[in-house]
């Protein structure tokens, strides 16, 4: 297969400003690949090599990319350094250096998708001494053989900036329609998704065994499941409404999930996200060997910070201190953890996703040895609201978050955000005093004392139901000085030239950004807003909702993908229930 296929198509990708015309191109470029390919154009799609749990990167850095420009397009580093810095995106000085270079068709030959992807792998295996010379002399021979367009978007996918923001369930919905023909069988292709977390075995089954594939996918250790995440409400009184009077209410801890595979001896952790995190807590895997009394098993836990004398709960920001590079020993030294185990999805070669909480727990109980860092989280069997408001304050005494409240009879739903498991914070109980994490999809420039810096950004909310992110505010406040150094840079890899396709909103930001960076926000409460897209039309016609005096937390919610951000139907649900509360309120 033509690389320069792939290559037009990231380039039509990239222009339309339309999420159903960008599914649109996807969808063309899968019937176009070959099936046996459609794994590798998957992932480079996606800019990657492998799935993300596998944790493995090209590596190159911009500068490299820059001496590789240089040797291929004939024109001096200072050159190649003067066109980047006046265009900014080390993929359009690959394109303008190598619109001027003088073609020689002697030596070249169109490029492949294979020859690519295995270049790519090569640099991407290639480490210790002379790494940087086989590096630079791979990417140079790629580039050699590129027309200008194809060389812009390999110099991207190596320096990671492939900009094309194309989401998981976009790709879920371009294979079902390329290879089903029916976008309603998306749920079959979800579904494997979710027990796999790989979209490019996901892809490659269902192209070369159809539906049929996907629906013999088992659950595989070593191979991460896509977490079930809780919605929220606000009052004991209402979860248990919504759960039948009665439910299972547990700690909610302030600390770091993770999936827990173990194989024997050999423990992986993997983040939220599902990146592998094991490096961080090597005392963990000890930890799991001692108390986890199955050969094979992939369980859920929370790791908290404590401190070692007292055992008390220490707070979510004492726990990164682990997430160093370097110096592992030492913050194990410094920030001790304990394991707070929730979960069971596997066991000995039996599936435990699909049985109910009650099960899971009663085995979950039967398989944890529990000893002094390594404990289940507590729970109770509550059927009075006051029963669970009761566990609340001494969930907030032992220093945590609040509480998640659980149906007894509900499956565990890989991927899902469902009323199954719903989030109860004390918070709740006042006005509008809970967290919300937003995207950051734009910004706009600092005036007076943050001239020449961005002064706000344009956050929004996820909108599962059309795959876009839809505003709900400008923030400005909350930022230190430092933070407003930090935040260019941080966002510089994402900005992007236009709106994208998948953000929905009414105001025009100076700067646009990808959807990667979610924050965490505070807000005096939700209003009805005429020009932010988050629900709109949900409470009044042509009005949106608002988060009012919104401050940022300080803390960058880099546990979260995009699409887990807080979402639109939960925004517009807290609106909802506090208009309610507003109401009821005698009048004065």
């Amino acid at each position: 297969m033509d690389y320069s296929i792939i290559a037009e198509a990231y380039e039509a990708m990239s222009q339309t400003t339309k999420r159903l015309e960008l599914t649109s191109i996807l969808v063309d470029l899968l019937k176009k690949t070959p099936k046996e390919l459609v794994d590798k154009v998957v992932y480079l799609t996606q800019g990657k090599l492998y799935p993300d749990y596998m944790g493995v990167e090209i590596g190159v850095a911009e500068k490299l990319a820059m001496r590789a420009l240089s040797m291929v397009s004939g024109a001096s580093q200072e050159k190649v350094a003067e066109t980047f810095q006046k265009l900014g995106d080390i993929g359009l000085v690959a394109e303008a250096l190598l619109k001027n270079k003088v073609q020689t068709t002697l030596f070249s030959k169109p490029l492949t998708v294979e020859d690519v992807y295995a270049t790519f792998e090569r640099m991407a295996k290639t480490s210790g001494e002379g790494s940087i010379d086989i590096k630079l002399r791979n990417l140079s021979r790629l580039l050699n053989d590129a027309t200008p367009l194809e060389a812009k978007y390999i110099v991207r996918m190596v320096t990671g900036q492939l900009r094309l923001g194309i989401a998981d369930y976009t790709v879920l919905d371009a294979l079902a329609i390329a290879y089903t023909d029916d976008k309603a069988n998306r749920p079959i292709l979800e579904r494997a998704y979710n027990l796999s977390s790989d979209l490019g075995l996901v892809a490659k089954t269902v192209a070369l065994k159809g539906l049929r594939g996907l629906e013999e996918f088992k659950i595989q250790v070593g191979r991460p499941i896509r977490p079930m995440l809780a919605e929220r409400l606000e009052s004991a009184e209402e979860i248990l409404n919504k759960l039948e009077g009665k439910a299972a209410a547990e700690y909610k801890l302030d600390g770091e999930r993770l999936q827990i595979h173990k194989q024997g001896d050999k423990v992986i952790l993997f983040s939220r996200r599902l990146e592998n995190i094991t490096h961080h807590y090597p005392d963990a895997i000890k930890l799991v060997n001692e108390s986890v009394k199955v050969n094979d098993g992939i369980l859920e836990a929370e790791v908290v910070a404590i401190n070692i004398d007292t055992g008390e709960y220490l707070p979510f920001q004492e726990l990164m201190h682990r997430r160093r590079k370097y110096g592992i020993e030492e913050a194990m030294k410094q920030y001790p953890i304990a394991l707070n185990f929730f979960d069971l999805l596997y066991a000995n070669g039996e599936e435990y996703v699909t049985k109910p909480y009650v099960e899971r727990r009663k085995r979950l109980e039967e398989i944890i040895v529990e000893m002094e860092r390594v404990k289940l989280v507590p729970t109770i069997i509550a059927t009075k609201p006051e029963e669970i408001e009761r566990f609340m304050e001494q969930a907030i005494t032992d220093g945590c978050e609040g509480l998640v409240i659980k149906d007894l009879n509900s499956i565990y739903r890989a991927g899902a955000r469902e009323f199954a498991w719903i989030k109860l914070k004390r918070e709740y109980r006042v006005e509008l005093s809970d967290t919300i994490d937003l995207v950051i999809v734009g910004a706009f420039y600092g005036k007076g004392r943050r001239a020449g810096k961005y002064g706000t950004f344009l956050l929004a909310a996820y909108d599962k139901e059309t795959d876009e992110f839809k505003t709900a505010c400008k923030i400005g406040t909350g930022f230190t000085d430092e933070d407003l150094d930090y935040f260019p840079k941080l966002l510089d890899p994402y900005k992007i030239p236009h709106k994208h396709a998948r953000v929905d909103s009414k105001i025009d930001a100076d700067v646009w950004f990808l959807p990667k960076i979610v924050i965490e926000t505070i807000a005096a409460e939700i209003t009805l807003s005429p020009i932010h897209t988050c629900g709109l039309d949900r409470i009044r016609k042509g009005s949106g909702l608002a988060l009012r005096f919104p401050k940022y937390t300080g803390r960058l919610r880099d546990d979260k993908d995009p699409e887990d951000a807080t979402t639109v139907d939960e925004i517009v649900e807290i609106y909802r229930k506090q208009l309610k509360r507003i109401e009821e309120k005698p009048s004065e």
